[in-house]
């Protein structure tokens, strides 16, 4: 398998639990149970679940008022860009 093919499904394997998590707590929220931690959420985020956690809390509108978020996703998406496109310069091109 190719190192991008690697990176790929890592980026899957991160984002599918990352988005079920999002909306598990915003269904938890709703039914007043049990919720995710925020240093939970944001962990899957900095691991590479930022992108797809992002869209998911704006699609279902869930902590979109917490700056936390709103900021910080963006950001760990910018140093994810920033990690695979170094990357590909380094491994690939070289």
């Amino acid at each position: 398998m190719d190192a991008w093919q690697y990176i790929l499904v890592y980026y899957i394997s991160i984002s599918i639990p990352s988005v079920i998590i999002t909306v598990y707590d915003k269904i938890a929220a709703i039914k007043k149970a049990v919720r995710i931690p925020e240093k939970t959420l944001m962990a899957f985020a900095a691991l590479g679940g930022a992108a797809a956690m992002y869209v998911t809390m704006k699609a279902i509108r869930h902590k979109t008022l917490h700056k936390k978020f709103m900021i910080g996703l963006p950001v760990f998406i910018i140093l994810h860009t920033l990690i695979i496109g170094l990357s590909y310069y380094f491994l690939i091109t070289k």
